[in-house]
């Protein structure tokens, strides 16, 4: 694979997400107005599916691309169509000049000769190489938080240890084993201590640490994408709710006790902020959202003493997965380049060539066939 073949990857990538926010917020947006909007384990389920397709996306253009049809159509050739059609109210120049926009933007990128493109693949490799150190020292600090905390009991592959030094409940895993990390004062609340270990062995059922890998895997390559920001929170939230809304839809469960249980556990980590440097790959009891403001742990109070939403039928989910997988796997064809120089792209170059002959003084041309007919004609 040449550059320029990991170059556009990158940016499908970026694209992809982008719209993949979009799709999702106006999903939400939607889900909000119906019965689903407080079904927040379905929802999980479905972002977290599409976090790994987003992710996969280009991998699975290329593939589709290899092996199955080299050039499908793209969103450039249907515009080009269109405007032939007369569909479009736009001069062929604009057309073309638009269209060939992400070619200039690569071309510029691999050549480097220009100051913007030098000083933008700087800052691209600068934040790239610091979102890589810091996702180093979080597994350094994960690590020592490990070795600091003592094997308590061991439940299959699920590790429980107990630490000396962590604030709040954690869970992470290696390559086989899941770990669990309590505080030792949660030790002395056997009910705190029931209720946390409800919580972070339902982060292991919902595949949560998978998830939360595949986004700092991302993050050296989204950093600056607002979308991915924006979608990592909202995974994060999702992830929460879910696991409150999930262990408070038990029979018996105390809820009472569970927000009592939250309380406390913000009240304790806010004793030592330094619990929120970052260990990464975990999911905590609560982080830095509740700490740093009451709005996050509130609406976690408000989901855990909400009404349960009504259970949807199976279809309902499946046609609304099937739908967004449809929309994210065409939009990656969509966004492929051109292949050969179609029909309509020549004629679309004859157009252009043609609106420039007119733009010039008549006292320009000379008589016989011009330069740029002649290109028009040899193309």
């Amino acid at each position: 694979m040449t550059a320029e073949g990991w170059l556009n990857a990158y940016l499908d990538l970026n694209l992809l997400i982008a719209l993949g926010a979009v799709l999702w917020f106006g999903l939400r947006w939607v889900l909000r107005r119906t019965s689903l909007g407080m079904a927040f384990l379905p929802q999980l389920r479905l972002m977290n599916g599409l976090t790994l397709l987003l992710a996969l996306a280009p991998l699975l253009a290329l593939v589709f691309t290899t092996w199955i049809m080299a050039h499908p159509p793209n969103l450039a050739d249907l515009l080009v169509a269109q405007y032939l059609q007369g569909n479009m109210n736009i001069s062929a120049t604009s057309l073309e000049t638009t269209l060939g926009l992400r070619e200039d933007f690569v071309r510029e990128m691999l050549a480097q000769q220009t100051l913007w493109s030098k000083v933008l693949a700087a800052v691209a490799a600068a934040g790239a190489g610091w979102c890589i150190a810091h996702i180093c020292l979080s597994l350094w600090h994960l690590r020592v938080a490990l070795r600091g905390a003592f094997v308590w009991r061991q439940i299959g592959r699920v590790q429980i240890r107990v630490s000396s030094t962590a604030r709040v409940a954690f869970s992470t895993r290696g390559l086989f084993t899941r770990y669990v990390i309590l505080p030792q004062s949660v030790l002395e609340r056997p009910q705190d201590l029931r209720l946390t270990m409800s919580h972070e062995l339902q982060h292991f059922r919902q595949k949560d640490i998978e998830c939360e890998i595949v986004l700092e895997l991302l993050r050296p390559f989204l950093f600056w994408n607002p979308a991915f920001v924006m979608w990592r929170r909202e995974v994060r939230n999702l992830r929460e709710y879910a696991c409150d809304q999930s262990l408070s839809a038990r029979p018996g469960f105390d809820v009472r006790a569970y927000c009592e249980c939250l309380i406390r556990a913000v009240a304790e980590a806010g004793k030592k902020r330094t619990f929120f440097k970052r260990i990464s790959p975990s999911v905590a009891l609560v982080d830095g959202d509740e700490l740093q403001g009451g709005a996050a742990l509130r609406n976690r109070l408000i989901v855990v003493t909400s009404q349960q939403p009504t259970k949807p039928t199976f279809g309902t989910w499946a046609l609304i997965s099937a739908a967004l997988v449809m929309m994210v796997l065409s939009t990656t064809v969509m966004l492929q380049r051109s292949g050969d120089w179609s029909h309509d792209r020549i004629m679309l170059s004859t157009i252009v060539n043609l609106e420039r002959m007119a733009s010039r003084p008549a006292s320009t041309i000379t008589f016989g066939v011009a330069p740029e007919l002649q290109q028009a004609a040899l193309q």
